[in-house]
């Protein structure tokens, strides 16, 4: 129906325009002495027309030749970029198929667009790193080093690499300029994580492992690992004196002072020392929360001095768990122990008799024979003195 309208339009103005030509009766007449030049209107309204059509024939030509460089300077721009963009493609999807060297080589013909530089030295960096190229993985980040808008990418990529290097402190110095440009991102956060774990640098893994489990961002099974690893390095130091060990037991949150991993070293830190009256606090502290047989080994190593009133009090708190836990071996031998000290010889051999009844393991067995044959030869009893010393013996070499 368009069309046909089209049409009609069309041959009415036709019909108008040759009925209008017919009845127009005027002419032109040009003067130029001693030239005179006469024109029908209706020829001088159609040269007009056809002068006017052909100048701008004219002047599009010329423009359009006028504009040919730079069109041809855009058409080979948009071709590299169309080839860049196809090399990225190309680079990426080798990288993820582990064909690394085709990616780098991908990478390289990438990097001839200006606007993929920085994406195609990434993407060599990593594809070098996979085939132990340190030199030319260095050489790609190095690239874009001074363009700030992949500078957060930049390190975030160097962190990862050199700790899957196993290069610990160069990645902590790019952790050190993330920090410095204000990156605090999650992902960020875990790296700076493993570079310090390599390092380890425990006091920043802890920190940072506290700062990650606010964002429930690690398992709790790791974050419970990566603490006793970083606890265990601190308390564990052998160049600690009696006053150090009590500086870096009041940096530890309260939370942490009471998970028995914790506590033991802790505890064990404290009685290499010879401050048995704060391991027993800690120890107290962390049973009461909750109850753990190392928690109880290293009560037991804390005993206060014989005949001491810390002594007494340790005897009557065993008991007072013993009323709870009657069947635990642990702490029947650590209350018989107690009690050896005390020279409370009938209640002594009583726990440790029953202490080695319900013992499973051949260390509790062990000692178990080793305090009984204490008792017996400080009561005079050589033979059975002897016996539990065999026992003792027996139990070593199992």
């Amino acid at each position: 129906m368009r069309i046909f309208l089209w049409l009609l339009i069309l041959f009415a103005t036709a019909i108008g325009l040759a009925v209008t030509a017919h009845f127009n009766t005027g002419n032109v007449v040009f003067f130029y002495p001693p030239y005179r030049v006469d024109l029908s209107l209706n020829f001088f309204v159609l040269l007009a027309l056809l002068c006017f059509v052909l100048l701008n024939v004219i002047l599009a030509a010329i423009r359009s030749t006028r504009e040919m460089p730079g069109r041809v300077a855009a058409y080979r721009k948009e071709k590299r970029e169309r080839e860049g963009n196809r090399a990225v493609r190309e680079a990426l999807k080798a990288l993820f198929e582990g064909r690394f060297g085709h990616a780098e080589k991908a990478a390289k013909r990438a990097a001839e667009s200006p606007d993929n530089v920085g994406l195609a030295a990434l993407i060599g960096a990593r594809a070098a790193h996979r085939m132990r190229q340190s030199a030319r993985r260095d050489a790609w980040l190095a690239s874009i080093k001074d363009d700030n808008a992949l500078k957060t990418a930049r390190l975030m990529t160097t962190i990862e690499l050199l700790v899957d290097e196993h290069k610990p402190h160069l990645a902590l110095e790019a952790v050190e300029e993330l920090n410095v440009s204000g990156t605090r991102h999650i992902h960020a956060l875990r790296l700076a994580l493993k570079a310090n774990q390599r390092a380890k640098n425990w006091p920043e893994v802890l920190r940072l492992v506290r700062s990650l489990d606010k964002h429930n961002a690690l398992h709790p099974a790791l974050s419970r690992r990566l603490r006793e690893l970083a606890y265990e390095d601190l308390l564990c130091d052998r160049s600690h004196d009696a006053e150090s060990i009590q500086r870096v037991w009041a940096t530890i949150p309260p939370a942490d002072r009471i998970q028995p991993f914790v506590a033991v070293r802790a505890a064990d830190a404290f009685n290499a020392r010879g401050l048995h009256d704060d391991a027993r606090i800690l120890v107290e502290k962390a049973l009461a929360a909750e109850w753990d047989d190392r928690l109880v080994r290293a009560y037991r190593a804390s005993a206060a001095t014989d005949g001491s009133p810390a002594l007494l009090a340790q005897i009557e708190r065993c008991e007072n768990w013993q009323h709870e836990r009657p069947a635990d071996p642990e702490l029947a031998l650590t209350l018989g122990a107690f009690c050896l000290r005390q020279k409370l010889w009938g209640k002594a051999q009583r726990h440790l008799e029953q202490a080695l009844s319900d013992a499973t393991e051949a260390s509790l067995v062990r000692e178990a024979h080793l305090k009984l044959a204490q008792l017996h030869e400080a009561l005079g009893n050589t033979e059975d003195a002897a016996s539990h010393y065999r026992q003792c013996a027996i139990a070593t070499m199992l």
